[in-house]
């Protein structure tokens, strides 16, 4: 059998201006690459834009998922970082929505000499609330989230998806989402939700050592205010961004204000 590359494994696509700067997107949480669409092509005029499946997720390789690897963040950065390199990337701007906003923390500090920036886009370090620490949900919570993906992945994907995405007077937007949920692999799905929910990254974000842009929206029930507020403060020299966008997807909402601010930044 011929071994999967890694461009194979991830579906990994490389546009725009080649000679550019490099910029890495990564989706979050039940998403894939497509998530992305609205954003890229402002970027892809002056800088060479790679975009790639996380391992279980849109079109990557389901044969390369290891229930072992992937049960931390860790092995989602590793990934990363082997992209990174399978293509001679260096300086590369990492662009990462909610869980991979800390797979781009843990990222970075695996392999410091690839990375120059990071964008974390709601993102969150610990979901589950602690003494002196918001994170947005109780330890029950959590529980009865991931029970309720236990019993009824396609159910809890379309309650789930307008919680999240929030902007109910744009049904279309959880409608995308919903159906995003609903073409993951619900076993990969219940794995990955609970190293997303149940992960504490909180002590990785003082070791983030290149400049980083922090995107925050409004009435984001993923990644509220004061998580984005404890990010800021975490991350040494770190800039807030507080968009106009509200719930956790601005760069579906609100494409324009999403890439204006990454501009802004960069």
């Amino acid at each position: 059998m011929t071994p999967v590359t890694v461009a194979e494994r991830n579906c990994v696509r490389v546009s725009g201006l080649r000679t550019g700067r490099p910029m890495v997107f990564a989706h979050g949480f039940g998403c894939d690459q497509s998530m992305w669409r609205l954003v890229i092509p402002d970027f892809e005029v002056d800088h060479s834009v790679v975009l790639f499946d996380h391992v279980g997720s849109g079109n990557s390789d389901l044969s390369a998922y290891d229930r072992e690897k992937y049960d931390s963040l860790a092995g989602y950065a590793a990934d990363v970082v082997e992209i990174c390199r399978e293509l001679g990337l260096s300086d590369v701007v990492f662009v990462g929505h909610s869980v991979s906003a800390v797979i781009g923390v843990l990222a970075a500090a695996q392999a410091p000499e690839l990375f120059g920036a990071l964008v974390m886009i709601g993102p969150n370090p610990r979901y589950v609330d602690d003494d002196g620490y918001t994170g947005g949900f109780s330890r029950a919570d959590i529980a009865s989230l991931l029970d309720s993906l236990d019993g009824n992945h396609l159910g809890w994907s379309r309650t789930m998806a307008p919680v999240i995405m929030g902007n109910p007077d744009r049904p279309e937007l959880s409608e995308e989402l919903t159906n995003s949920f609903c073409r993951t692999d619900p076993e990969i799905a219940r794995q990955f939700a609970r190293v997303t929910f149940l992960s504490d990254n909180r002590a990785d974000l003082p070791g983030v050592a290149v400049p980083t842009l922090v995107l925050q929206c409004r009435d984001d029930v993923i990644a509220p205010d004061a998580v984005g507020d404890y990010v800021h403060e975490r991350v040494p020299g770190s800039v807030l961004t507080r968009l106009q966008a509200t719930g956790h997807c601005p760069q579906l909402s609100a494409p324009e204000e999403t890439t204006a601010a990454i501009r802004a930044f960069l």
